[in-house]
């Protein structure tokens, strides 16, 4: 019987106020609130399991609204995402539904982005809105698959805190392309689920160094805590995904 492992943490960072990330593994939804060490859940493999990430706008009003929405409308339609034209159709609900309760109120242009996978028995769906990322270990090393919703950086410039596009985030409505892609599953591979508090402060070579040096949750608790020592300039929530043989 093969199985999916999900270890994931969700905290505020050194600068922030608060928790502004939600958090989604199946039907379980972790929203603007911290987690002392990682947890892991274990699903066996079948029925598709979605793991996503959304990340409030900071200095926006409701950021953590947008991201709480997002993650409780895509936890309950997880079941029945079994294709790319479902997770899209999802996807561009949720952004209605961001519109639809900041309509008019003090909430006006509170937005999220959101990243994640869907696990089903012999692939996985990657899809996002934004800068949230999803990232690929296996033997080959680490990858994104995911796609930033960001402008072109400048010379000598590694990040930005700008997105092109997300849920929400503008006073008056507009519609999201998300972008969702079918890869192959292969028990053993690991995937990173993430929001830019991460991957900002961290490089590519450090995560990656990290995740093979560990396995699932103490990986979790390490990337976290590396993120910490960088500073941690923003809200720090990442879920490590692995299908795995009994």
């Amino acid at each position: 019987m093969q199985y999916v492992a999900v270890s994931a943490l969700s905290h505020p960072g050194l600068l922030r106020e608060r928790n502004e990330d939600s958090l989604v593994v199946g039907p379980w939804t972790l929203c603007a609130t911290v987690t002392e060490s990682p947890q892991t859940l274990v699903f066996p493999l079948g029925t598709p399991l979605v793991v996503a990430v959304a990340d409030g706008l900071g200095g926006h009003p409701g950021g953590e609204v947008a991201s709480a929405l997002a993650a409780r409308r895509i936890a309950a339609m997880g079941p029945s995402l079994d294709g790319e034209d479902v997770v899209r159709a999802v996807l561009k609900a949720c952004n209605r539904a961001v519109y639809q309760a900041a309509e008019g109120g003090e909430l006006a242009a509170m937005g999220t982005t959101v990243a994640g996978v869907v696990v089903q028995p012999d692939s996985l769906l990657v899809f996002n809105v934004g800068d949230s990322r999803v990232l690929a270990v296996d033997r080959d090393g680490l990858r994104q698959v995911s796609v930033d919703d960001s402008p072109p950086l400048e010379p000598g410039q590694r990040t930005t805190s700008l997105v092109t596009q997300c849920l929400g985030g503008t006073t008056a409505y507009r519609d999201v392309e998300p972008h969702v892609t079918a890869v192959p599953l292969k028990p053993g591979d690991r995937y990173i689920i993430c929001t830019d508090g991460l991957t900002d402060p961290l490089t590519t070579d450090v995560i990656e160094e990290l995740v093979r040096e560990h396995d699932d949750g103490r990986a979790v608790f390490e990337l976290w805590k590396a993120a910490i020592a960088a500073g941690g300039p923003d809200n720090i929530t990442v879920a490590v995904v692995r299908v795995s043989d009994e």
